[in-house]
């Protein structure tokens, strides 16, 4: 966190866009504005394209909720406006293509009003249009709306590609279960074909079994519906335009931790881990299922604040992004910090763009210099469409 951030040294850009911002939020909240965006996902002209990860923001009822777990110099004045200047921090500094709240984002015990935290908390998002996506963690629904409330109030923000549910699912359980499709380079080959997939699931709050204690977890409705998703998007890209051989590569976003998080220590992943794996009691399967699919390259949680590794397990890498939000817990000295995603695609002829060729990822830490760490690529394919054997960047 930047101590000095409400006074006369707190860099000017995070003092006006906070003046923006109310005024962006005060507008929302009296006018009741409700648009949709339908903005195509898309490389950009150089190849890449940029994934900001949001984790538990916690947010309750801004300027009067304090922080937590800050140092004693950090308190005086710490509350959820510091949260949403890191975000502003976040997309100045990274410029995503797509920003991704990953859960909690409000903390609904908090929340006097469930409709203008989400507001406020997805603001900076919606400011500075980018796109952004949202899935539903175990804290979302504590205030005065259902699980189903907070998921279709979202929906319905400005900028967002968040879904209810899918059109073509039938019965599913959750709220929040959805796909998006980056397509290629404009003008490129691949313009109308998706390159990068990318997959949001409920991961539920609490065991709704009484025999089951602790979190919830993904159901076989949902691993279904993923499972068919998939088949169809792997058919999509092996058929014309630019017949591919294999599956585009997928990313997996959700809120509560597989139990095969619990599988790294040390010696096998980059980052810390500080507390326990808060996983569902019961093992679903859904770690397997995403076997069987074959496409899936990484998936990113939130849920332990004061875990941030990334771990490959049998090919497919489990990451935590931190946590970010100031009403969250974690702990005093040790930065709040979001998790960045960039996909780059591969070169093909004289300027022009292919299929991906490296997944990388990176943590930023909200302190003076928003640092950079844990640089590591996730994925690579070779010119000949072969996989890496060797680990990178102490994959």
């Amino acid at each position: 966190m930047v101590a000095l951030l409400f006074d006369t040294k707190a860099p000017f850009f995070a003092l006006s866009c906070l003046k923006t911002l109310f005024l962006v939020i005060n507008l929302c909240i009296f006018n009741g504005l409700t648009c949709t965006t339908s903005t195509p996902l898309r490389f950009n002209r150089k190849g890449a394209f940029k994934i900001l990860q949001v984790a538990d923001m916690h947010y309750a009822d801004g300027k009067i909720t304090p922080c937590l777990d800050v140092l004693p110099n950090q308190v005086k004045g710490c509350s959820d406006l510091n949260t949403t200047v890191f975000i502003q921090r976040m997309i100045k500094a990274e410029k995503p293509d797509l920003i991704v709240f990953t859960g909690d984002n409000i903390f609904g015990s908090d929340a006097t009003d469930p409709a203008k935290s989400m507001d406020a908390a997805f603001a900076p998002a919606v400011m500075c249009n980018i796109s952004w996506a949202a899935v539903l963690g175990n804290h979302d629904q504590e205030s005065t709306l259902s699980r189903e409330g907070v998921m279709q109030y979202i929906v319905n923000m400005e900028h967002t590609l968040s879904l209810l549910n899918p059109h073509d699912a039938g019965k599913i359980d959750g709220f929040g279960n959805y796909n998006l499709e980056v397509a290629g380079v404009n003008g490129s080959p691949f313009q109308n074909k998706s390159v990068l997939n990318l997959y949001f699931l409920d991961s539920g709050d609490y065991s709704t079994v009484p025999s089951i204690s602790g979190y919830g977890w993904i159901k076989t409705s949902q691993q279904s519906w993923f499972l068919r998703t998939s088949r169809r998007l792997k058919k999509a890209y092996m058929n014309h335009p630019e017949p591919q051989k294999d599956s585009a590569p997928g990313l997996v976003y959700f809120h509560i931790p597989l139990p095969e998080y619990a599988s790294f220590d040390t010696s096998n992943f980059t980052g810390v881990k500080q507390e326990g794996i808060s996983s569902p009691s019961i093992n679903s399967g859904f770690f397997t299922t995403m076997l069987e699919a074959g496409d899936i390259r990484a998936v990113f949680t939130g849920h332990d604040h004061k875990n941030d590794f990334c771990g490959k397990l049998m090919d497919i890498n489990l990451c935590y992004a931190g946590g970010f939000g100031y009403h969250a817990y974690g702990k005093a000295g040790w930065a709040r910090r979001a998790r960045v995603v960039k996909i780059n695609l591969r070169k093909i002829g004289k300027g022009g763009w292919g299929t991906v060729k490296s997944i990388q990822t990176w943590k930023r830490l909200d302190d003076s210099n928003l640092t950079t760490i844990d640089t590591r690529v996730l994925w690579s394919k070779s010119s000949t469409g072969t996989r890496r054997k060797k680990r990178i960047d102490g994959a």
